[in-house]
């Protein structure tokens, strides 16, 4: 089995990853019907349904890998928890990686090195967060007094601890706000959007067409998104069975009237021309060629290429860019040669500075470093079925979600090639290339 080359030597091994299967919970508004399950019921809820879904026996899977970004203390190990609830068998080990809004790449391009280096031929990985259940943060000062209030033996020394409390320890931060917040740059998600937003003059009417546009494609993709979606059930176990982001009613009036919210006076990055704050989970099952042939596995198609790659944290919604110039390095598909992208929308300012950056002589070659410009990001292929902005970010999941959207789609349309890329919190971009069998 060859992989695809066209240029230079590629990194990807001989031996590829096939992705057989794929499922996923409808994608709910976090706050909302899912709301009540944790992170370790929504993976679960997913696994279990994947496996029902291929009748593979779990006693043949080698690892469980799934990425998760706002881990929860009570479930430790996310994979390990969600494995042994899914019922499978506990020599199966089972891990869970983070790399931020990539976290469900991760898991895929983790099974691919193990598949490579024969560490391994079948895997389950994937994706889930819940970002509904992202804790509150009480500042040190306050836990140190929790601390003493616990150690306290005698009634005279619970009052005296209690005494110590002052008005601020009780206004907890949610820790959500912290983790899109870049520590490094000090600059909040929405922020680096704006930056973008200005450097490559996007304006709000564009954010907000291309905002519409998400939408409309998903409530016109319904019956198609169906086939990757699998029932969940709430806490008041009644059927969830469809994602409930997309706005029917959306329009550019009423996008227009909502106000900017990272910069209230010049900005034009909205909650409505952003990802919108979700629950969800992804579950892939993936093999190599070898397993594919042994159980005979039909699968949806391959990876046949991937790429990781930082950039500047403040503007890290360019990572995309800088992850496709790196797969050029390494002989990946060109843009030209892709039949589907699906390009995660953290916010429509970011997913278009990436499409005019992709085409732009100035950028591709100072910032890049590249002779010849990367090429169009032809919207007509780009997330077709919609994007995060309708269908919402659970920020563990959504690598996931892209690519089983994208060979989903391939099958559908009988096309061969696309390229699954996103931002990535902290300054890095992932990009993969995806083949149908």
């Amino acid at each position: 089995e060859k992989t695809h080359k066209k240029k230079g030597d590629s990194k990807m091994s001989t031996k590829s990853l096939h992705i057989v299967e794929g499922v996923r919970l409808p994608f709910t508004k976090a706050g909302g019907k899912l709301s009540r399950l944790s992170a370790g019921d929504l993976g679960t809820a997913v696994v279990k349904g994947l496996l029902a879904r291929t009748g593979i026996d779990p006693a043949i899977i080698d690892e469980v890998i799934m990425g998760c970004v706002c881990q929860p203390a009570e479930e430790s190990n996310l994979a390990r928890v969600i494995s042994l609830r899914s019922g499978i068998p506990q020599h199966v080990p089972a891990r869970t990686v983070h790399r931020n809004c990539a976290s469900g790449f991760e898991a895929i391009t983790q099974a691919a090195e193990k598949i490579a280096a024969n560490r391994g031929d079948i895997f389950l990985v994937g994706g889930v967060e819940s970002m509904s259940q992202v804790p509150l943060l009480f500042p040190q000062s306050a836990s140190s007094k929790f601390a003493q209030l616990a150690k306290s033996k005698t009634l005279s020394s619970r009052l005296g601890a209690m005494t110590n409390f002052r008005p601020r320890d009780f206004s907890p931060v949610p820790a959500l706000l912290k983790g899109l917040t870049d520590s490094t740059c000090g600059m909040g998600m929405g922020q680096t959007a704006e930056l973008l937003a200005r450097d490559f003059n996007i304006s709000r009417e564009r954010q907000d067409r291309f905002a519409l546009s998400s939408h409309k494609r998903a409530i016109e993709s319904t019956a198609r998104l169906k086939e990757e979606i699998i029932t969940a059930f709430d806490h008041y176990q009644k059927p969830v069975l469809a994602d409930d982001g997309p706005r029917p009613d959306s329009s550019l009036e009423k996008l227009n009237r909502l106000r900017p919210i990272f910069d209230r006076r010049h900005g034009s990055v909205t909650a409505g021309n952003s990802s919108q704050v979700t629950d969800g989970a992804v579950a892939l099952l993936v093999a190599s060629e070898d397993a594919c042939k042994k159980y005979d596995l039909n699968p949806l198609g391959r990876l046949i290429d991937y790429a990781y790659s930082g950039c500047q944290p403040e503007r890290m919604g360019l990572g995309p860019a800088y992850a496709l110039a790196k797969g050029r390095k390494q002989g990946a598909p060109e843009l030209s040669e892709i039949d589907l992208i699906e390009l995660n929308e953290a916010f429509a300012a970011q997913a278009l500075a990436v499409m005019d950056a992709c085409k732009s002589e100035k950028f591709c070659h100072e910032k890049l470093g590249l002779e010849k410009v990367l090429g169009e990001m032809n919207e007509e292929i780009v997330n077709v079925n919609g994007g995060a902005i309708a269908l919402g970010h659970p920020v563990g999941a959504t690598g996931a979600r892209l690519v089983l959207s994208a060979l989903k789609e391939l099958k559908a349309r009988h096309q061969k090639t696309a390229l699954a890329t996103l931002c990535v919190g902290g300054g890095q971009g992932g990009a993969l290339w995806l083949e149908r069998n």
